[in-house]
This record gives structure tokens, C-alpha cells and sequence, in this order.
């Protein structure tokens, strides 16, 4: 069976240390001089870039990668040629001017409206990177269509919101050729990156669901690129996810980013969620950051929301034509009470939601006819098809019955504008709001609550306008939908569910009618979090997080494996790897006095096994190696001191540790030994029903009752309520057992209660201690385990090799299973690849008994061990 680990065994097994992860030195090959066609023309007067920019320079950069570039195309007035201008709506745009370092910045995606005809494409690329620092990726139409209006807006949009494809008519049925042409676009994305990138000092930060398959490809070429992506849509729960047919492809390329990013936590959690169900990962909380580790590398979780362009907006606030708009509007709605919704125009915002609880507001409420008016502004949609055809007409029709029902000659009560406002519109219907009334029913972050209080807390002229006295406090109301991005950050807005109207519109009456020093203390608590956390806050702390995640790149040593989407890269320390069977077999036969420590459960047996009784080869092999002259083989275990005497009755030799080092014999027929003193176990019956309760809740889930242990296993329960639970166990049992002279541990899979000062680090100082009772000093030490346990074997191996008990120059293994932080120095992948290696040392062992001691450093005939494929006939 081949390593799982590894593509390249040959080169591991030598025994020499891979390359640390370095990049070759890269040179980008867009170096061509900036165009100065006469065709071209920007009208940015921000936008020329130093003359001296260097794509070759060795400065640090932060290179964005986006579906769509910041900038706005069009042609000339007089037809001549293109025009470019920055689009100051794009959040990239006002990602730049927030930073300070916003001369380092390279943005690489397509134009919004890709028009440029081929002829033109080296051109507008040059002119665009050198003017705007822009580089463009020109995708054909065809292939655009079927990477954008195609996968992305058929099949991931919908699902990530939550729409599954029950029927033709709710969403798209996943179609193949679509998701193939998803992949090419990313992969010509990262072709188009090769043009720009410095590997050794640039970072990559790749945003939203357009480009989850781009970090594979990036990783594959440059291993330790430092690699960031930013998800800006909502992440669906596992449940919805895992009906993605290309689930596990786009879950392992995201992992191949050092750090992921997500709006709030809840997205963050179904993302770990599905991580854990489909690929087995777990993750933990390291100093308040959240990591994965992905063999042997820590992908780090962000949780942060985006925030606005606080510059921008207050630029738009002082302008004389704002002040224009707000006063038309105060003279519009004199005597009226102003909510206001902005939405774009599809099935995911609510907007007919919303209009129903404006209808049942003035059915239930007859006091706001006549007064209240919701004014609707409704962006274009993102999308086409029939859903949003669907969505205008049904919004048309209720916009026209509130208005027939409850409006006269001077008033409606629902005013909506189907076309695009200007910024400057939009912000104006902000100041004068009194409340804002969001009602999605899913969406990702949502930045327009955010705007608004920045809009209501205003500036002098504005208070002027408005009729507010100098220095008057600021009040708004905000009521928003549970299930968008920014609603856990604004903890002052009444959150509702959209779909319950009746809840919707009595929100409405709440938040008209709350007292006004409750609406100036949830605006004041609104506005000091928008003003400190807006896009330059979440840019710099995203980028900030990327530098720290990838701080140990260049101290690892790395390998690519896997194929297509599958690739993933394998980082290990330097002083940690895999252990060559070469070498410990050759100092396996060079050595005088062997011990051997072999852990059971996950080591000479898989996990998964469910009958975990030793086969008879296995029993064979432990015989053979028991039964040399030489050696001193320790077995431990957790099971009981019964039920490993009843296993291993026909190995003489063996010596046995039970319960984790709490017995030990160290013959067949010798008496068994405890290592601690032991007290009684009434602890038990405080203990025992505690395990029950969460045995009865937790389906999959056993308890294991041995002499001075007990043990909660949940290795069959779903993993996520499992793990959940034995959060839970774990604390409970250490509030009732505080005065017990017990221990409680969490194990993989279990939770363990256990009698204070048992662990297996005293399996080895007991074998040390017998040892030298003999007057022997091993020189060669064997010791290998699988999980938390046995890091206390490795911690005493580790300082023995420091102290006069061990032979001069006494070769040491201490083997740990799986890539994974360890005290081990050696790893090898998998229980597998551990039979492999005692089925050549028990082969050494009969060689040496049939025909004596070879000399020192002979040769060792491979041809004549078990291969690796037979040792899978072991556990049968």
C-alpha cells in the first residue's frame, strides 16, 4: 500500500531531509513598458502611479485577486478609443484608500464590461497595470457565461443561501460542463497571477465565492505562497452544503489558504462543521485564533465583518447637492414618518416580505395611515432569470394594492424606485429616514444599516437642514432581519425573522414608537462600533492575521501531493520526519539491548476496527520479536488487565502495561504490578451516572468500565454533537470530582476519568528502571503511540537521552502516528505502515535466532521481508 502522505517515498526513505519550503526565484513576466497608445485615456485624476513602479521589484506586496476589477469601461465620446476610470462603489477600491500601505496594492481580475476586443487585450493590460495598477484577465463570452451566470449564479449563489434544487423551477440542477468551466476560469486566474507575482515576498489575498478553487492551483506552484481568501457570501450549514456534488474539491482547495475569512461567526462554524463531517478535521482555539491543522499545516480562521468607506461617505455627506436632496425630501414628507428599505432586486432580499408587514402594520396599526411611508429603493438585480422576473411582478402587485387600499390623492404609503439611484440619492433618504428596515432572508454581510447610521449622525449643515439645534443628539433605528452578516454586530437594531410578518410589522410599530433617549443610546452604541471598524479597520487586521499565519513558512519543510483539486501540501518542522526504514532497521541489527514500547489501540490496531482482538500474524510477529534474546518489548494499552492477559495469554515474554501504565507485568506468568498506589473506586458511583446521562443523549456513544478507569467514548456518535458533548462531560465530571483523587481527561473520542498519577511516562521509566536493575543500558529504544497518551512516553525518552541510562551513542525512535505536533521526533502514517515496520524487525529478530548475529553493519536483505501490502492481512 502506498503512503497516503507522500508521492515520493524513495527520496523520504534515504533518510536525507527534504528542501526547506523555499520558492525559486521567480521573475514576473509582465515587464513590458507602460502603453502609451493614443487610444486609451483614464479619467482618474487619482490613478497614475509612481513612474518608478517596478513589477520586479523585491518590495512586499499584497496582490487582490476579485471575479471583477475596480474600474468602470466605456468608450470615448467620440468613438476614438476606451476610457478607464476607478468604479469608487467597488469595495477593492475602498479597501486601497484605507490603507496606508495602499502603493503595495495589485489588483488582478476581469472587467465588469468586457468589451475590449482581442486585438486590444496586450495593450489595455499594459496600460491598466501601469496606469491603475490593474491587470485583466479577458475570459471569452462563452466561457464567461458558463463560469458567471452559470455555476456561480445557477449553483453556488443559490445554495449558499440556502436554495436547494428540489425542482427545475427553485434552482438549477447541477450540470458538470458548468463546474469544468468554473475550474478553467480559475485556473486562468492563476496563469494570469504568474504575470505579476513574486512568490518570496508577495502576499495573495483572494475574494468570495467566485475563486474557491484558485488556492489549489496557486499552492501547487508556489508552496509557500502567502495565501488569504475573504468568503463575502454567507456559508451554508453542512447540512445544505454536503449536497454540493464537488463538496470535498472546493472544501480542500479553500484549506490550501493560510487564512480564511468569514462575516460572522455562524459562517465560520458551518465551514468547520463541514470540514469535520466530510474531511475529518477538528480544529481548536490557539491564544483566541481558531486553526485547522491540514497535514501538518495551520489554516487559521477569521472572523471579522467588513466595514464602510467612513471617507467616502462623510465626503458625500458635505456636498451642497446632499444638503439639496435632504431639503426636497423634508419638504416632500413634511408631516410623514419615513421607513426605509434599500434592496437589490432578487429572491434573497424580501422586499415582498417586507411590503406584507408594511400592510399589516397599517391594518393593525390605523395611527401610521396617512402618516408612516416606507420608500423602497430597489437596486437592479445581480442575477437573470425566471425567480427574479417572479419576484419584481409579486413586489409590483402588493406595491399597488397598499397604495389602492390605504393611500388617497396626497399620500402612498409605499413609494418605490425600480431604477438605479446615484450614491448621493441613496445617502440623502439615509439622513432623512427615521428608520431603516432591512428584511433579507439571507445574505451575506449587507453594509446599508452600517451606512445609514453613519448618514444619520450627520454633520452642521445637515443638522441645519434637518431643523436640529447645534450639538443635538443623534437618534436612528434600525430593524433587521436575524439572517444577515451585520445584525450580530449591531446588537442596539430589533432583529426579527422576515418571515413572520405579524413580528415584522409590530417591530416596525416598536421601533416608531420607542422613546427618543432610547433611540439616541442605540444610536450612539451604533455608531461608536461603524465608526472604529470600517474597511481600513477590517483590511489591516485581515492582513495582519495573513503575516502572522504564515510567520513560519520558511522554517518548514514542505511537499506537494494528491492530484487535480485533491492537491494539498504537507508541512512538517524540520526536526520532525518521516522515519526511513532503512535506517532503524540497520540500527535495529547493530544494537545490543533493544527496547520496544508499542502503544495498541490506533497504532498495532486501526481505530476504525471495530473487533479490536490481535490477529494471530499479529500475535506472531509480537512472539517473534518477545522471544529475542536481546530485546525488552513493553505493550500498552487502555484495555483492562483481563482482557489483554486473555489477547496475548500465548506471548511469554511480553510485557504488558494495562489501563495506561496503571498495571504492569512484566512476563506471562509473573504477578502483576501497580505503578501507583491505588485507592478505592468509590469515586465510581459518582461518576458512573454522570457518563450514563450523556450515554442516554448522545446516540453512538458507550462507557467502558475498567478497574481503575472509566471511559466515554463517542468514536460512533455524529462527530460535531459528540465532541459538543464531551466539552460538557468533561466539565461536569470536574466540578463533582474536584475532591477526588482522580484525574479527568479528554482523549480522541473519549473522556476518560482515571486515578491521579497514572500515565504511561511510567511504562517507561519502569522499563529503564528494569533494565538497569540488570546492568544494561539499551542502545536502541523503539517507542510508538497514537494520540495526547502517549506524548508522556516521548517527553521521558526525551530526557533519558540526556542521562546516563541509556548506551553511549544510543539510537533513539520515538514514532508518533499521522503528521501532527508531537514530541515524537519521527512519524510514520498510519498503523499500515507501523505493522511494516515491527514485520521487518520481527523478520531481523528470526534471522538473527536461525543464524546467529551478523557483523556489525551488514547489509539488510528487504527482498526477504513481508511487503507493505501483505501487512494489511494482519487485522484481518
Amino acid at each position: 500500500m502506498a503512503s497516503k502522505s507522500y508521492s515520493n517515498l524513495l527520496e523520504l526513505a534515504s533518510g536525507d531531509p527534504p528542501p526547506v519550503c523555499r520558492t525559486a526565484h521567480f521573475t514576473p513576466r509582465h515587464l513590458l513598458p507602460s502603453a502609451t497608445g493614443s487610444f486609451l485615456s483614464h479619467s482618474d485624476s487619482n490613478s497614475e502611479l509612481d513612474p518608478s513602479f517596478s513589477l520586479s521589484s523585491s518590495t512586499p506586496r499584497t496582490i487582490i485577486v476579485a471575479n471583477h476589477l475596480p474600474l468602470c469601461t466605456g468608450r470615448r465620446s467620440d468613438g476614438s478609443g476606451w476610457s478607464f476610470s476607478f468604479d469608487h462603489d467597488s469595495l477593492l477600491l475602498q479597501l486601497r484608500d484605507s490603507l496606508p500601505s495602499s502603493s503595495n496594492l495589485t489588483f488582478v481580475g476581469c472587467l465588469r464590461d468586457d468589451i475590449i476586443p482581442p486585438s486590444d487585450h496586450d495593450e489595455v493590460s499594459q496600460h491598466l497595470l501601469h496606469t491603475f495598477r490593474c491587470l485583466p484577465l479577458f475570459l471569452p463570452a462563452e466561457l464567461h457565461s458558463r463560469f458567471y451566470l452559470g455555476f456561480c449564479k445557477r449553483h453556488l449563489w443559490p445554495l449558499f443561501h440556502y436554495l436547494l434544487p428540489l425542482s427545475p423551477e427553485l434552482a438549477s440542477r447541477f450540470d458538470r460542463s458548468l463546474w469544468q468551466a468554473y475550474v478553467s476560469v480559475n485556473k486562468l486566474f492563476a496563469d494570469k497571477l504568474l504575470e505579476v507575482i513574486n512568490p518570496d515576498h508577495d502576499s495573495v489575498w483572494l475574494h468570495d465565492y467566485h475563486l474557491m478553487a484558485l488556492p489549489t492551483f496557486l499552492r501547487k506552484r508556489f508552496n509557500c505562497l502567502k495565501l488569504g481568501f475573504f468568503l463575502h457570501s454567507p456559508f451554508p450549514s453542512s447540512e445544505i452544503y454536503r449536497t454540493l456534488p464537488v463538496r470535498e474539491e472546493i472544501l480542500r482547495s479553500l484549506l490550501n489558504s493560510d487564512l480564511i475569512g468569514f462575516h460572522t461567526f455562524d459562517y465560520a462554524r458551518h465551514f468547520l462543521s463541514c470540514c469535520s463531517r466530510m474531511l475529518g478535521l477538528t480544529y481548536q482555539s490557539h491564544r483566541g485564533y481558531i486553526e485547522l491543522d491540514y497535514y501538518g499545516r495551520a489554516v487559521n480562521i477569521k472572523i471579522l465583518p467588513v466595514g464602510i468607506h467612513l471617507g467616502r461617505l462623510q465626503r458625500v455627506l458635505s456636498l451642497h447637492e446632499t444638503e439639496s436632496l435632504v431639503a426636497r425630501i423634508m419638504e416632500q414628507f413634511a408631516d410623514k414618518t419615513i421607513l426605509l428599505g434599500v434592496d437589490d432586486f432578487d429572491i434573497f432580499k424580501g422586499i415582498s416580505l417586507k411590503l406584507l408587514a408594511m400592510e399589516q402594520l397599517l391594518a393593525l396599526h390605523p395611527k401610521w395611515r396617512g402618516k408612516a411611508v416606507l420608500i423602497q429603493i430597489a437596486n437592479p438585480a445581480r442575477g437573470r432569470g425566471k425567480d427574479v422576473k417572479e419576484v419584481q411582478a409579486e413586489t409590483f402587485a402588493i406595491v399597488r394594492r397598499i397604495n389602492e387600499t390605504y393611500g388617497t390623492s396626497n399620500y402612498r404609503p409605499v413609494i418605490l424606485f425600480d431604477k438605479p439611484l446615484s450614491f448621493c440619492e441613496k445617502i440623502a433618504y439615509y439622513v432623512a429616514a427615521d428608520c431603516c428596515l432591512i428584511t433579507a432572508v439571507r445574505d451575506g454581510m449587507n453594509l446599508i444599516p452600517y451606512e445609514y447610521v453613519i448618514a444619520r449622525q450627520g454633520n452642521e449643515n445637515l443638522d441645519r437642514v434637518l431643523g436640529l439645534s447645534v450639538g443635538s443628539v443623534k437618534k436612528s433605528m434600525l430593524v433587521l432581519s436575524e439572517f444577515i452578516g451585520c445584525s450580530p454586530s449591531l446588537s442596539g437594531a430589533i432583529r426579527v425573522n422576515p418571515w413572520d410578518i405579524e413580528a415584522v410589522a409590530d417591530a416596525m410599530d416598536s421601533a416608531l414608537e420607542m422613546p427618543e433617549t432610547e433611540k439616541q443610546l442605540r444610536h450612539e452604541k451604533h455608531f461608536q462600533f461603524v465608526s472604529t471598524h470600517d474597511v481600513g479597520y477590517w483590511a489591516h487586521s485581515f492582513l495582519q492575521d495573513l503575516q502572522r499565519s504564515c510567520k513560519d513558512h520558511l522554517t518548514r519543510r514542505c511537499w506537494g501531493i494528491g492530484f487535480g483539486l485533491g492537491f494539498r501540501v504537507v508541512a512538517l518542522d524540520n526536526n520532525f520526519r518521516k522515519l526511513s526504514m532503512e535506517h532503524i532497521l540497520t540500527a535495529y541489527r547493530k544494537s545490543k539491548t533493544r527496547a520496544l514500547l508499542l502503544d495498541y489501540d490506533g497504532t498495532l490496531m486501526p481505530q476504525s476496527t471495530i473487533d479490536k482482538r490481535p490477529s494471530s500474524k499479529l500475535v506472531e510477529i509480537l512472539n517473534s520479536l518477545c522471544n529475542e534474546k536481546n530485546n525488552s518489548v513493553f505493550l500498552v494499552s487502555g484495555k483492562s488487565r483481563r482482557t489483554l492477559s486473555d489477547w496475548f495469554y500465548t506471548c511469554e515474554n511480553l510485557a504488558i502495561a494495562a489501563e495506561h501504565g496503571c498495571f504492569i507485568k512484566l512476563k506471562r506468568d509473573s504477578a502483576w504490578e501497580t505503578c501507583v498506589p491505588l485507592v478505592g473506586c468509590d469515586w465510581k458511583q459518582v461518576v458512573e451516572p454522570v457518563m450514563k446521562l450523556y450515554t442516554d443523549t448522545t446516540d453512538g456513544s458507550t462507557i467502558e468500565d475498567n478497574e481503575t478507569a472509566l471511559v466515554w467514548s463517542y468514536e460512533d456518535a455524529d462527530p460535531d454533537f459528540g465532541s459538543c458533548q464531551a466539552k460538557e462531560l468533561l466539565s461536569h465530571l470536574e466540578s463533582v470530582l474536584a475532591n477526588e483523587p482522580v484525574s479527568v481527561k479528554a482523549g480522541p473520542h473519549k473522556v476518560e476519568v482515571k486515578p491521579q498519577g497514572v500515565s504511561k511516562g511510567l511504562v517507561v521509566e519502569r522499563m529503564l528502571s528494569t533494565l538497569g536493575a540488570k546492568v544494561l543500558q539499551p542502545d536502541f529504544i523503539l517507542c510508538i503511540g497514537d494520540d495526547r497518551s502517549d506524548e508522556q512516553m516521548f517527553e521521558v525518552i526525551n530526557n533519558a537521552m540526556t542521562g546516563p541510562r541509556l548506551g553511549k551513542n544510543a539510537e533513539v525512535f520515538a514514532c508518533t502516528v499521522g503528521q501532527k505536533p508531537s514530541k515524537a521526533k519521527y512519524y510514520l502514517d498510519d498503523t499500515i505502515e507501523i505493522m511494516r515496520l515491527i514485520q521487518g524487525l520481527a523478520f531481523v529478530s528470526l534471522t538473527e535466532q536461525e543464524h546467529g548475529r551478523s557483523s556489525s553493519g551488514s547489509s539488510i536483505d528487504f527482498d526477504g521481508m513481508i511487503q507493505v501490502n501483505d501487512a494489511k492481512g494482519i487485522f484481518d
